[in-house]
């Protein structure tokens, strides 16, 4: 099992930044891709940012320029900067685990941070 626990969201002004914090109960080592995804009042779940183990990163094409995703191995924990922040970027975001094995693939989800960007 894999527990994860976000903090770091709130409120900021269009323009602001906010850095998210995804704390890991295991060794990242464990995991294969961690990630951060987001979803909006009445809109799907979507994916914002994700690292894999080998330190390749991937964004959303709607951030891109303005977050980070990285990882502190020795704190078994995943970071999300996000700068210039938009209104649109409001969103209660989760953070995320995968583990493969052979060709099963198995997620875990933290309880999500609401982060609010006002205009």
């Amino acid at each position: 099992q894999v527990q994860l626990v976000e903090s770091g969201g709130g409120l900021v002004q269009a323009g602001g930044s906010l850095r998210l914090s995804c704390a890991a109960s295991v060794s990242l080592f464990s995991i294969n891709d961690m990630g951060w995804y987001r979803q909006a009042p009445g809109k799907e779940r979507e994916l914002v940012a994700t690292t894999a183990g080998g330190g390749s990163t991937n964004y959303a094409d709607s951030v891109k320029g303005r977050f980070t995703i990285s990882r502190d191995n020795a704190k078994n924990t995943v970071y999300l900067q996000m700068n210039s922040l938009k209104p649109e970027d409001t969103a209660v975001y989760y953070c995320n685990a995968k583990r493969y094995s052979g060709f099963l693939r198995r997620d875990y989800w933290g309880q999500g941070t609401q982060v609010t960007v006002s205009s």
